[in-house]
């Protein structure tokens, strides 16, 4: 691992080389060849307007407190989650989405500027493709086919046809966010496909006001720097998203830290 410090963001990465073009999971995947890409230069824009798609909620949402836990034993997800369109549901104690065009599901809980999210999530497609949103401001979805409007963070895990995971700052597609390139068999565990119907359980923290570190497992994907950070209102949210395949998220836990 090194430090590698580019336009004023740091970043910590195992090998880095030059990206390829992002595209859409419907576009069968992108061309890079990198197996960890340079962070992010692009400042944290302010949320001027929600994307078309978004729902808002019917009062503000409450503070996180100390804590927020859901294992999703019921039978419809409730006032706790905000769907900004697709078709969420509850499916043998899990939340659960197919098609859901990045429309996402956020928690109704506004977060404080340092938190450990840790949830459990699967797919049942070869695809891969697991999707979260960290900081987002709690209500939007996609205005069109290419998440490049995002309020967030995204943890993308087996995305583009199970060919990258990827660390993404309000766009999933920038040419120069984070990413691992998948290679099926690698000595590296993190450069592993994402398997059908395995459940993984997934911990994002900052502890710091500004380092964004996730873990699958015990395995540290990415670990971001960002001198200006996503926090605050409009970037306070948690969520789960997806574009087209069949996934499902349990257990979720989210303590103040």
């Amino acid at each position: 691992m090194r430090e590698l410090c580019l336009g004023g963001l740091l970043v910590l990465v195992v090998g880095c080389v030059p990206n390829g073009p992002a595209s859409t999971s419907s576009e069968g995947g992108a061309n890079a060849t990198a197996s960890s890409a340079q962070r992010p230069k692009s400042p944290a824009a302010p949320v001027v307007a929600r994307p078309t798609g978004s729902a808002a909620p019917s009062a503000p949402s409450p503070p996180l407190g100390s804590g927020f836990e859901d294992n999703f034993e019921r039978a419809a997800p409730g006032t706790d989650w905000l769907m900004t369109g697709a078709d969420w549901r509850i499916n043998s104690g899990r939340l659960c989405v197919k098609g859901a065009r990045n429309h996402g599901a956020w928690l109704n809980r506004t977060l404080p500027t340092n938190v450990r999210i840790e949830f459990d999530a699967m797919s049942e497609s070869p695809d891969g493709d697991i999707k979260a949103e960290i900081f987002g401001d709690g209500t939007s979805a996609a205005a069109g086919i290419s998440y490049n409007d995002a309020t967030s963070y995204l943890t993308i895990f087996g995305g583009w046809k199970n060919t990258f995971h990827v660390l993404a700052r309000l766009n999933e597609h920038a040419s120069d966010r984070p990413e691992i390139r998948i290679a099926p068999g690698s000595d590296d565990e993190r450069a592993r496909p994402v398997s059908v119907g395995q459940v993984y359980h997934f911990k994002i923290e900052r502890a710091d006001g500004k380092t964004l570190v996730w873990w699958v497992g015990d395995m540290q994907m990415f670990k971001f720097v960002d001198p200006q950070p996503l926090s605050g209102p409009g970037h306070d949210h948690i969520g789960f998203n997806d574009w087209d395949v069949p996934v499902c998220f349990d257990n979720v836990k989210v303590v103040a830290l």
